[in-house]
């Protein structure tokens, strides 16, 4: 049997921190589902298409990785997906503590998950989409943390903002 991860999250924007999770998570399972969440409440720098669009580039290397967009549960997507593994990013022991709250809630919607955590790679251990996209709101260079085509995709949201 196939063995298919689920890693969710806005990926917004997707990192270096993200790639090297997904690269490793390529190796590991036979098929890796990025699911890019809507999350409209979080009010995302990027559009979902854009998020989507952008991490369909980052991962084109990855023959076992699909992107793909959700708005409903987490769980429901699973499902939808047939997957019973997620993966999860963990940096901190405050991502452990709340990522572990999260485990217990899923398991408990659904038995049949099991959670896979997974710390980046020690360069990326401190890289956050979140202080990325503070890093570009107020006009620096992010550069380092992303890709080339996500540098440049946030370069054109910078002057679309300062032009608005």
């Amino acid at each position: 049997m196939r063995q298919k991860v689920v890693f969710p999250g806005t990926f917004d924007p997707l990192t270096c921190g993200h790639l090297d999770l997904i690269s490793r998570a390529s190796a590991l399972f036979d098929d890796v589902v990025i699911a890019v969440a809507a999350s409209p409440g979080k009010r995302p720098l990027f559009t979902l298409e854009e998020r989507i669009a952008l991490a369909t580039e980052v991962c084109q290397t990855l023959p076992n990785v699909t992107i793909t967009g959700f708005s409903n549960l987490l769980i429901d997507f699973m499902k939808q997906q047939q997957a019973t593994i997620l993966l999860r990013g963990i940096r901190t022991g405050s991502d452990f503590e709340y990522e572990s709250q999260l485990a217990a809630m899923y398991r408990r919607m659904m038995p049949e998950m099991e959670i896979v955590f997974l710390p980046p790679a020690e360069q990326y251990a401190f890289v956050s989409s979140t202080l990325v996209r503070e890093i570009a709101l107020h006009g620096g260079d992010a550069g380092q943390f992303v890709t080339p085509n996500v540098a440049a995709a946030i370069k054109t949201k910078q002057l679309q903002l300062t032009q608005s």
